[in-house]
């Protein structure tokens, strides 16, 4: 391909002005927020559903919530318990970095956006662009889920943690 755009003239693109994913992460840590979703399967054979929110800078992990039945209506609901748990706290975030699951809604997206952060929607199919969440699922299920039989979804109350990690 090369020979024949340079058989005709046509240099090479030249490289975008916009920063990378990775730069823009990095340089932007303090002020994201991550959301994902994860799933637990019981020792009964249920499977069940967490909401995870990371933040960037800290490595902070909240897991706001476990259910049988993620419903669009129950992510809002955790999305706003999040925001009034981190009190004064989200005034340093900006963004929120989620992916494209169907259970995110509007109203999701509004309780961040009445916060003036603007949502990060990771591509379709694209776990990378959401890489430090989902480093701290893999941990967590290695380091806990891999080794505890978890019964039902009550078992969380007293399994319920914010977790600092470091890199």
């Amino acid at each position: 391909m090369w020979e024949i755009l340079n058989a005709a003239g046509i240099d090479p693109a030249p490289r975008r002005s916009r920063p990378t994913w990775r730069e823009f992460l990095t340089a932007q840590a303090e002020g994201i927020i991550a959301a994902d979703f994860f799933h637990i399967d019981t020792a009964l054979g249920r499977r069940l559903y967490a909401l995870v929110f990371l933040e960037h800078g800290t490595r902070r992990l909240h897991i706001t919530g476990v259910t049988a039945r993620p419903t669009r209506d129950w992510a809002a609901q955790q999305a706003r318990n999040l925001t009034a748990d981190l009190g004064i706290r989200i005034e340093s975030l900006h963004f929120l970095l989620r992916d494209r699951d169907g259970k995110y809604s509007e109203a999701f997206d509004a309780v961040f956006a009445a916060e003036e952060m603007d949502i990060l929607k990771s591509a379709p199919q694209a776990p990378r662009m959401n890489a430090h969440c989902e480093r701290i699922i893999g941990s967590i299920r290695r380091e806990a889920l891999d080794h505890v039989l978890i019964m039902n979804a009550s078992a969380r109350r007293s399994a319920r943690v914010d977790h600092e990690t470091s890199d």
